[in-house]
């Protein structure tokens, strides 16, 4: 009668779980993240400190996967630098001003009737709810970093040290108030900067063909008969600014056409008329030219604007550089009050822009002063143009529908107008060439991130910096009686001192002439009243380099925050060290606020679209930790309610896609991504349940074997690889390396061949080296992983206080006492082509075996290994007493007999043959190996093994 000999066996026997139990999830996250964080802060050295700057989030809103994607990849690149030996400084941050949050706050009707510190109090309670919101969840991601020391851009010392940035570049004659045209959102009601537009390819607007009439000498225009009317033709997308024109605008270089229109003439460029007679005469009449003249010959002319009544002034003729025949007529409507080039050319010529539009992008009385109520409150972007074409009767030509590429506020998604207002500019095109040359040190990942900044900063040469909204940092500014603005060291100083100590709240709940907040400098206080403008909200983010006393060693956002954070922290702090006037050198300030800046894509639903909330496609962070997105686990029949039970894998799951992705493209998130992830996890928990069940401590004093020493060389080979890959902040390739090591060298090679070793003989092997080299390259990845699989360490593991935790451990410390090796690596690496290859045919021998249904196992095999390559043999000579446990077989021969055989299967490999045929001798009823002398009796190893037991 057989005995049962499985008594006698070394079965693994672990306590971790085949998946993680979520009551155990917080108590993991606090000793890897808030924990953790502590102990490094108070156990790696403070003079080499890694510094990572946060971009802040904006606190608005429930966090989503695109924050986890930010969050997680600064908290991996941090964990690589403890691991590397380094301290890590990480302290986050919020955005909290500016409009979304003031609208969340207030309704926009409702907020029109409410004070300005009604407003901010509304507003700051909702940033603050929202702040701890945010923080608890990014915290669920085990992110570890300093949050109690968290900041946010409405602290009264961040506020502060904002207002101190905006005294130096005031100081260096870089901020400026003028009177010009800037992006306007009727929507917001606010001033816009370039960062804060979207553009809309899909746009339509009502366009149209006007004419105005030519005033003033036209005798020397060849053609024209003395009784025909000129009109000078333009062309219009915007209907709307022509109340605000004032000139005409025409090329120097360009040929116009007096053109027959009726009894009258009109001026069309070359170029353009057959594209214009088309549109206003149709196919089949051809144009009658009366005439033709240069450019330069129509700068004597002027012409009359009837929306200006009957007080209006003629108006010029000018060249522009910016004039073509490319579109329109090649005469081009100027208002300067609403463009940006019709500024510029209106003000060589000593022409101020006006722009009849309110904050709501509605007429003023002034748009039509000859009956101001015809124009008065109409939305000039809805029907105000309509109505503006009507008023020009007989002088428009033609109206039709143009689509095109139109700004939009990014906030609202409504169309925005370009109007002039007072505003406060910051010159950024004076520090220009400084911001450039600092961008020169900066490391971009991808090198893609360089061009993009740099071709932002470029084309920048100022920067509108006011908004007009409650919630905000207020323009330390006071305001004369006849409303000139004053701006001076003195009088932002003692802002500064009033808001240190009543708060910046005060700037708009104290009096409006309370004493306080005029220096005595001024004289007469009541002749002062603070202005209500406040800070754009990039300036606001863009100040927090201030926060912190040296350049950051990274700053690390989407892809988005180079017209963003990015270029706004570079033009404040350029602006702030060098300053108009200075000629510092780039490398003794450290202009630039980061040292490295890496940059990351949009996350993508599984169909690729870009997650927005207007598809109703964004998934949240808390839905790939939960399991939710995948179908539900299977539950055994027994027990249980019978409902579905979602696979959750917690942050792990999360954290593993944002490393697994090249996060410098856009990342698809979507059910096949989430279950390869969660296989990958299933697969790292079974390699950990094992190894923790199988881990002996007699194994440190057992002898090594080669295939020990080989699994170490392989260790040794993956970390390398790894930490390269984490060291160029290539996660995603660190994890392809890992999933290849685990296998085609761990589970394949090297726990297949062990298992005979480990569970029927002295249990040695080196997978204590293993289990910590293991978690070492998952500790940046999945760090509650690691510290769950360290919790479930065998009992005499736990014993041994000497060994540090795997988080805590230097990445490149050795793993085993160097005394045990027996084998030189360089000799083990130059053996394991040949042998893996070796390995590889005899697998493919005892499969074809295995279908031929000849065995079962490749313990059923022997193998006689046929090679003439001087060096194989070598190599396999010197491995022969361990090649049967090597390569799982019960017994291998190099260049023996075959002899006869039942069966056998010959394969040819790179290095000779191998041939496969029936084990020679009979099972081992305990080890199943066939080295037995006859069946039902132990083996001599096993014999030993068991000593009384057999």
């Amino acid at each position: 009668m057989s005995k049962n000999w499985a008594s006698t066996l070394k079965l693994p026997k672990s306590t971790f779980p085949p998946r993680p139990h979520p009551y155990n999830r917080e108590r993991y996250i606090k000793r890897c993240a808030d924990e953790f964080y502590e102990w490094q802060r108070n156990s790696r050295p403070d003079d080499d400190t890694f510094l990572l700057h946060d971009g802040p989030p904006y606190a608005n809103g429930d966090l989503h996967a695109g924050h986890a994607l930010n969050k997680i990849l600064k908290d991996i690149i941090l964990r690589v630098k403890v691991q590397q030996g380094r301290r890590v400084g990480y302290i986050p941050g919020w955005d909290c001003h500016g409009l979304p949050i003031e609208l969340k706050a207030v309704d926009a009707a409702e907020g029109k009737k409410m004070t300005p510190g009604a407003i901010r109090r509304a507003a700051r309670k909702l940033a603050t709810k929202t702040v701890l919101k945010q923080m608890k969840s990014f915290r669920t991601y085990a992110v570890m970093a300093d949050w109690d020391k968290r900041w946010t851009t409405m602290d009264i010392a961040y506020e502060v040290e904002q207002l101190q940035l905006f005294r130096r570049m005031a100081s260096s004659g870089l901020i400026y108030r003028k009177y010009k045209p800037v992006y306007w959102s009727p929507s917001s009601g606010t001033a816009l900067a370039e960062a804060e537009l979207e553009y809309n390819d899909d746009h339509v607007s009502r366009a149209a063909y006007v004419r105005f009439p030519i005033f003033g000498d036209t005798s020397s225009l060849p053609g024209l008969p003395a009784s025909t009317k000129l009109y000078a033709l333009v062309w219009t997308t915007t209907p709307w600014t022509l109340p605000a024109n004032r000139a005409i605008a025409v090329s120097n270089d360009l040929d116009y056409h007096l053109v027959k229109m009726g009894k009258a003439a009109i001026l069309v460029a070359d170029g353009c008329l057959e594209r214009v007679f088309k549109t206003l005469c149709g196919e089949e009449q051809a144009p009658e030219i009366l005439g033709t003249v240069k450019g330069s010959q129509l700068s004597s002319l002027s012409y009359r604007n009837p929306l200006q009544g009957k007080g209006g002034q003629l108006q010029p003729l000018t060249h522009a550089d910016f004039v073509t025949a490319d579109s329109g007529s090649g005469l081009v409507h100027c208002a300067p009050g609403h463009g940006f080039d019709d500024y510029l050319a209106c003000s060589a010529l000593g022409i101020s822009g006006i722009a009849p539009v309110d904050n709501d992008g509605r007429f003023t009385e002034e748009a039509f002063p000859d009956a101001p109520e015809r124009l008065k409150g109409l939305s000039v972007l809805e029907n105000g143009g309509a109505v503006v074409l009507e008023l020009l009767g007989e002088d428009v030509l033609d109206v039709h529908q143009y689509k095109h590429k139109y700004p939009y506020d990014w906030r609202t998604k409504q169309p925005i107008i370009i109007r002039a207002t007072a505003q406060w500019f910051a010159d950024v095109g004076s520090i220009k060439e400084h911001a450039l040359a600092a961008l020169e040190e900066v490391k971009f990942v991808p090198d893609s991130g360089r061009n993009r900044l740099e071709a932002f900063v470029k084309g920048r040469s100022e920067w509108c910096i006011s908004r007009q909204r409650a919630w905000g940092v207020p323009i330390p500014a006071l305001y004369s009686a006849e409303g000139e603005a004053i701006v001076t060291d003195k009088v932002i100083d003692h802002i500064i001192s009033v808001i240190r100590e009543r708060g910046t709240d005060a700037w708009w709940n104290d009096d409006p002439h309370d004493p306080a907040w005029v220096p005595a400098s001024l004289g007469d206080a009541a002749q002062y009243t603070r202005g209500t403008d406040t800070m754009d909200v990039w300036f606001d983010s863009g100040s927090s380099w201030a926060q912190i006393d040296r350049q950051a060693d990274l700053y690390l956002e989407g892809s988005d925050q180079h017209r963003g954070w990015f270029q706004s922290s570079l033009l404040t702090r350029v602006a702030a060290k060098v300053g108009q006037k200075s000629t510092s050198s780039t490398a003794s300030l450290g202009l630039s606020p980061f040292k490295t800046l890496i940059t990351h894509g949009f996350t993508l639903d599984k169909a690729g679209k870009k997650m927005s909330k207007s598809l109703g496609n964004i998934i949240s962070a808390d839905e790939v930790m939960d399991g939710s997105l995948l179908p539900p686990l299977k539950t055994k029949k027994k027990g249980g309610d019978g409902k579905p039970v979602a696979d959750a894998l917690g942050p792990d799951a999360l954290r593993l896609w944002v490393a697994g992705s090249d996060y410098t493209r856009d990342i698809v998130l979507g059910e096949p991504v989430l279950m390869s992830i969660h296989q990958s996890l299933i697969k790292y928990r079974t390699i950990i349940k094992m190894l923790t069940g199988s881990m002996h401590e007699s194994a440190r004093t057992a002898p090594l074997t080669a295939l020990d020493h080989i699994a170490l060389v392989q260790l040794k080979n993956v970390m390398a690889e790894v930490a390269t890959y984490y060291d160029s902040h290539e996660f995603n390739k660190a994890i392809g390396a890992i999933n290849h090591w685990i296998v085609n060298d761990l589970s394949a090679f090297y726990l297949e061949a062990l298992k005979d070793r480990l569970y029927c003989a002295d249990g040695g092997g080196v997978l204590e080296p293993i289990f910590m080299g293991f978690l070492r390259m998952l500790a940046p990845i999945t760090p509650v992983l690691v510290e769950e699989a360290w919790e479930h360490r065998p009992a005499w593991l736990q014993q041994d206080t000497s060994v540090l935790h795997p988080l805590k451990q230097l990445y490149s410390s050795p793993f085993i006492s160097s005394g045990r090796l027996r084998f030189d690596d360089a000799e083990i690496r130059k053996a394991l082509p040949i042998l893996r290859s070796t390995h590889d045919a005899i697998k493919v021998a005892a499969e074809e075996a295995r279908v031929n249904k000849w065995i079962g196992s490749m313990l059923q095999c022997s193998v006689v290994l046929k090679v003439e390559n001087p060096t194989a043999v070598e190599v396999l000579s010197k491995y022969k007493d361990e090649l049967d446990a090597i390569f799982v077989a019960s017994s291998v021969d190099i260049n023996g007999d075959v002899g006869e055989a039942e069966w056998k299967v010959v394969k040819e490999f790179e290095h000779g043959t191998v041939v496969a045929i029936p084990a020679r001798d009979c099972k081992c009823p305990r080890c199943w190996r066939y080295v037995a002398e006859s069946e039902e009796k132990l083996c001599g190893r096993c014999e030993q093994a068991v000593g009384e037991g057999v």
